[in-house]
């Protein structure tokens, strides 16, 4: 074999070791997502290199990554695009430009990126946007909030809160013709997270009058107390997001401790005064049989009562959706989830899901088999589109 071959067949070796990832049978378009996760993967070590030289965190060389692929607020012949702010927290508003003689439907949409990444001048985000405006002939408020590392738990919270409760206002949803009686509240990932938070704090302020209808969330992450659910286990290394992953963004929403995330890895981070809470993320008695199926439900380590003190944040309902109560649950409004199988916030949707119904909310939940964390991100997987237009359809139909 000559030299050039050898380096050749080194270099295949190499790329194959780097690129190739074993997935399921049913994965649809396995070799694009080997190298839509190569692609992450090659960010990702850059990102941590420049993190271990001391220049920055590695979060905010992902965000600079990320702003390559932001958009300016561009109208088309169908819906006028416009960057505004609502309570001093900056939004990108989709219009509608066809004339209509009702008022229309309000959707207030909140991004996913961890707490940590993303925008609503994200290019899928500006199309997600733009074709829910379109079709829902609906007005739509992409709303942005600050994010970790430099701001932490409740600022992502509150600035999102702010935003939704300026929208709400009678005099805001008349300038832009929308129907208070058909509202809704939608999020991705950790935008998730906060649609359910913000949806719950809504039931509790005398302030708000208006009334949403619907909220739909896709893919929540929803608790932090315990991430070794059967979907943490299977998932533990699925591209796109990892478990290691998961955690590395919880712990960021909530310090740049590095010491919660360590507990966190090992399921040592509840402290005994706060197990009183672990029965509303019980998984062995919330997920379905077909998903605990060959798992083992572990009691926790209890962690140490100074991370109760130093992150309260970890045990609070605005963080942590599935914390709350009965009481609270039973007064939301219709909701729709979509959950992912290759996913490990799959059983996060499934346990909310478990106790929205056992509430008595109406729940509409989709699952979807080969389904993956990001699937509404990545636009250049066929699946990403057929999801989107479910979840389209589904807003057209009740909202």
């Amino acid at each position: 074999m000559g030299r050039k071959s050898l380096y050749l067949l080194i270099l295949g070796v190499l790329v194959a070791y780097y690129v190739y990832i074993p997935l399921p049978d049913n994965f649809e378009e396995p070799w694009r997502m080997m190298l839509t996760n190569a692609h992450l993967n090659t960010i990702g070590h850059l990102a941590n290199f420049v993190q271990l030289l001391g220049i920055s965190n590695s979060m905010d060389s992902f965000k600079i990554f990320m702003s390559f692929l932001e958009v300016s607020p561009t109208s088309d012949e169908n819906v006028t695009v416009t960057d505004t702010t609502f309570n001093n927290i900056p939004v990108r508003v989709f219009m509608p430009k066809r004339k209509s003689e009702a008022l229309r439907r309000g959707l207030f949409y909140i991004h996913g990126g961890g707490w940590c990444l993303g925008s609503a001048a994200l290019q899928h985000y500006d199309l997600l946007s733009r074709w829910t405006a379109d079709r829902l002939d609906a007005v739509v408020i992409s709303t942005n909030y600050r994010l970790a590392p430099q701001y932490h738990f409740p600022i992502q919270f509150e600035d999102v809160y702010n935003a939704l409760r300026w929208f709400l206002r009678t005099k805001v949803l008349a300038q832009y013709g929308v129907d208070p009686e058909r509202i809704a509240v939608s999020g991705d990932s950790a935008g998730g997270n906060l649609a359910a938070a913000v949806t719950q704090q809504l039931l509790d302020d005398p302030d708000v009058k208006v009334k949403l209808k619907i909220q739909s969330l896709i893919y929540p992450a929803l608790q932090p107390l315990d991430v070794d659910s059967p979907s943490y286990r299977e998932n533990s290394h699925f591209p796109l997001l990892s478990r290691s992953s998961m955690v590395r963004f919880w712990r960021e929403y909530f310090t740049t401790d590095p010491s919660l995330e360590k507990a966190m890895l090992s399921n040592q981070h509840v402290p005994v005064e706060s197990h009183h809470l672990l029965k509303f993320v019980n998984w062995s008695s919330l997920l379905p049989e077909r998903y605990i199926k060959g798992h083992v439900y572990k009691n926790p380590i209890y962690g140490s009562s100074e991370i109760a003190v130093k992150y309260p944040g970890l045990f609070d309902v605005r963080a942590a959706p599935l914390l709350a109560d009965d009481k609270k649950l039973r007064s939301l409004p219709l909701t729709y989830v979509i959950t992912c199988q290759y996913d490990v916030l799959r059983d996060d949707g499934l346990m909310y899901v478990t106790r929205l119904r056992d509430a008595g909310v109406p729940v509409i939940h989709k699952h979807i088999e080969n389904g993956f964390h990001g699937a509404f991100s990545f636009l250049e997987f066929k699946i990403s589109h057929r999801l989107i237009n479910d979840y389209i359809s589904w807003l057209h139909e009740n909202l």
